[in-house]
């Protein structure tokens, strides 16, 4: 339809044009033509893999929101995603599933969270799967020993039971955030492409975050506890400037062992106190090296199963300090101290809930800690962390580092919130308050307490009552179990004001819960349920979906420990 030399000019014109120029063309002569131009948008390709099963075990609702963000991007690209809280999955679907995604984190020592051990444990007896494909996905921490062990026990077991990895095992950092956002995006273009992982890669390099440690002075050591209490609660304020933190945040630190705790394992392991040591390839004071670096106390079974063949003796399955390991069970001789030394964990971080607002304390760090206190043979001990800031004194220089917790934050200023701390679980919330006091957030607040007596035990009760009087805190509920005969809790609070609590949640209300996972937060989240389904006239199983949905609305957060 072109004469050879026009056909030539508009090829010319066509070669150096941009595509914009192009498409901006298309349009022009579409119109010169009398025609309505619509741009070709290719189909996209129809997925491969139609249907995946999500799977998640948390804690702290971390994997869960991921979860969350996996079945939403799997359902935008044509893949129909189910997602099940581990503890609620049917255990026979297993072997009808093809395509299994997990989302699970660890806790205490190298542990599933409680909620997803039957499903954990399910796994161990290695059920042959050979038609599976699946990843897993695991969140940790890497200053503990046994970072991801729960994933990465679940990405085994699979595989020993013939099925197949779409993608290697993700370890993830307390700083997950892009290391998670990548692997949903390799796992949704695999299952579209239906790839398989390669055969001889087991795990991915985990992702790391570097902790970024911050000297700061002790202003103020306080026992909250009044004379005759059975407790000793500490208000410690430290040193801050320069210190970048949220309210909802918690400090982490290093503790050390103390000089005699060190002295007595070096005696009995037969060792110089001022000698030396070799440890991962360095030289070590031998000293220094329990002090500072590896967990002399309360060891875990399996490093006692450890020092049991060191020492080729039988020893029964117990937690157990090293020096009355070396005590019963002593070494054969001061030589084996590197062998001894080897197979010790490294100290890990503590972590304590934040009780100050970087609005109403600057360049301050709060904390509210319970001095740890047990016996052991008739002999009372202390936690060593707990002990070691308890005993801080003014001026004292502590390292320290922020661990953010955004699954722990205010919402916006106008919200309503329901706070539920008792004992120390009321630290954060003492931050929440003074933040929303201190930038005059609107917002309505509610808060119950729990403690032994009301007398030794009000922990910040003047500022409490205070914030009740100019109007920051609206309601106030309080438990003082051993103030009567029979012991109260906040959970009978919280039932005995359950139609203003279904109320406030159906008004838009945030419901934060704070303290001892077992079994106080057990308890809580019952009693929860219970207001829910009396309040709302629902039956067990809509109470339950009520709170899952607070919990994907982020209106339900839960810091427990």
């Amino acid at each position: 339809m072109l004469a050879a030399t026009e056909l030539q000019t508009l090829q010319s014109l066509v070669a150096a044009s941009s595509r914009e120029q192009l498409i901006w063309m298309n349009g022009y002569l579409a119109g010169a033509a009398g025609i309505t131009a619509t741009a070709a948008v290719p189909e996209p390709a129809a997925p491969s893999v139609k249907k995946i099963s999500v799977v998640y075990g948390t804690e702290t609702g971390n994997s869960k929101k991921l979860a969350t963000t996996l079945a939403t991007r799997a359902k935008q690209a044509g893949i129909a995603a189910k997602v099940t809280n581990a503890g609620q999955y049917r255990l026979a679907d297993l072997e009808k599933e093809e395509h299994l995604l997990v989302l699970i984190s660890t806790q205490g020592d190298g542990e599933p969270p409680e909620a997803a051990r039957s499903f954990y444990e399910h796994l161990q007896q290695t059920p042959a799967l050979p038609q599976l494909r699946y990843s897993v996905l695991a969140l940790g921490d890497t200053a503990y020993p046994l970072f991801c062990q729960a994933g990465a026990d679940i990405d085994e077991r699979l595989a020993a039971g013939g099925a197949t990895r779409i993608l290697p095992l993700q370890k993830c950092d307390v700083d997950y955030t892009s290391t998670s956002e990548l692997w949903i995006d390799e796992v949704l273009q695999a299952l579209q492409q239906q790839t398989v992982a390669p055969a001889k890669v087991a795990t991915a390099t985990p992702v790391t975050t570097g902790r970024q440690y911050v000297q700061g002075k002790l202003l103020a050591n306080i026992n909250l506890n009044g004379r005759g209490s059975a407790k000793a609660t500490h208000h410690i304020e430290l040193e801050a400037e320069n210190v970048s933190y949220e309210p909802g945040d918690a400090l982490g630190l290093v503790p050390h062992h103390t000089d005699a705790q060190v002295a007595a394992v070096l005696e009995l392991a037969g060792a110089d106190v001022a000698g030396t040591v070799t440890y991962k390839g360095e030289t070590w004071s031998a000293a220094n090296l329990l002090r500072e670096k590896l967990s002399i106390l309360h060891l875990p079974e399996r490093v006692v199963k450890k020092y049991a063949v060191l020492v080729q003796q039988d020893i029964p399955a117990t937690r157990i300090d090293l020096a009355d390991l070396l005590r019963i069970y002593p070494l054969k001789d001061a030589g084996q101290l590197t062998e001894l030394v080897a197979l010790l964990d490294p100290i890990t971080p503590r972590l304590y809930s934040i009780a100050s607002s970087p609005a109403a304390h600057p360049g301050e760090l709060h904390l509210t800690v319970a001095k740890d206190r047990f016996e052991v043979d008739g002999h009372e001990k202390t936690g060593l962390a707990s002990g070691l800031l308890a005993g801080l004194e003014t001026g004292t220089e502590l390292s320290y580092y922020i661990h953010q917790n955004p699954a722990f934050r205010l919402p916006e200023p106008d919200k309503e919130i329901i706070l539920v701390g008792p004992g120390t679980g009321i630290a954060p919330f003492r931050s929440f308050l003074a933040e929303r006091d201190a930038t005059g957030a609107t917002g309505h607040n509610w808060l119950f307490f729990g403690e032994q007596h009301f007398a030794t035990d009000f922990l910040y009760q003047t500022e409490i009552q205070q914030w009740v009087e100019t109007g920051v805190l609206n309601l106030v509920n309080v438990a003082f179990s051993r103030d009567q005969a029979h012991k109260v809790y906040v959970q009978h609070r919280i039932i005995e004001q359950g139609a203003e609590v279904f109320k406030w949640l159906e008004q838009g209300a945030y419901f934060y819960l704070c303290g001892s996972k077992h079994p106080m937060s057990e308890d809580v989240e019952n009693t929860l349920l219970q207001v829910i389904a009396t309040h709302g006239k629902l039956d067990e199983t809509a109470a339950r979906a009520y709170l899952e949905q607070l919990e994907t609305e982020g209106r339900y957060r839960k810091d427990v420990y």
